[in-house]
């Protein structure tokens, strides 16, 4: 059975409706599934730590090599580094903040995104320097906006720093079968959010079935 490692990001808790679709990924995967085997990161009511100068010193030196410090600088992101690992889906549940990410996020990632872990150099190619060592995993982003028209060819396209950025970031760590899964428009009229939030809703489940049972 598939092993699952569900992030959640934001800073709302009850009211979030990103981690609402978290909660239609996990309730329908129980559903398919008896004793299934599920790992939670709580990252947006959290305090994840940001790097800082022994945590970069320690990331570029072999393990033999840290010191004391320096191995507890990388601990946290030993286990956050573990999780992604050991898990078969990643499932990420994050707003939209400021046209990007919650800072909380960006310190995972910085966490996470580890030379000789999650990744290694590639010195032959200098257009795509990065060789993932995270591989045959699936991910789902899950993610709610507040705004619409974030959409390939939408009016707000290009003022979209999430969903490309988190595509990317995957992508560099070996990471190629991501979904993207959408609520838009909190902010705008109260029926159409609503129905937007059933229609997706109703995709993860899709999505589920046809992607991984």
């Amino acid at each position: 059975m598939k092993k699952v490692l569900v992030i959640n990001s934001s800073a709302r808790t009850g009211r979030s409706q990103s981690r609402k679709l978290t909660e239609v990924f996990v309730d329908h995967w129980r559903s398919i599934h008896s004793n299934p085997v599920i790992r939670f990161r709580e990252l947006g009511n959290a305090d994840v730590p940001h790097i800082n100068e022994n945590w970069i010193a320690a990331a570029f030196k072999p393990a033999e090599d840290r010191s004391e410090q320096e191995v507890e600088a990388l601990k946290i992101s030993d286990v956050y580094i573990a999780e992604l690992k050991e898990a078969d889906v990643i499932v990420l549940g994050t707003p939209m903040y400021n046209w990007s990410i919650p800072s909380a996020l960006k310190a995972y990632i910085d966490q996470v995104v580890r030379v000789n872990e999650t990744w290694k150099r590639n010195p032959d190619n200098m257009q795509n320097p990065y060789i993932g060592l995270l591989e045959n995993k699936t991910v789902f982003l899950l993610l709610a906006r507040g705004a619409q028209g974030y959409e390939k060819g939408g009016y707000n396209e290009h003022i979209d720093f999430q969903t490309d950025y988190l595509k990317t970031v995957f992508n560099i760590i070996g990471i190629n079968n991501i979904h993207v899964i959408a609520i838009n428009g909190e902010s705008f009229d109260a029926e159409k959010y609503r129905n937007a939030i059933a229609a997706s809703h109703q995709e993860v489940k899709a999505l589920m079935e046809t992607e991984l049972v």
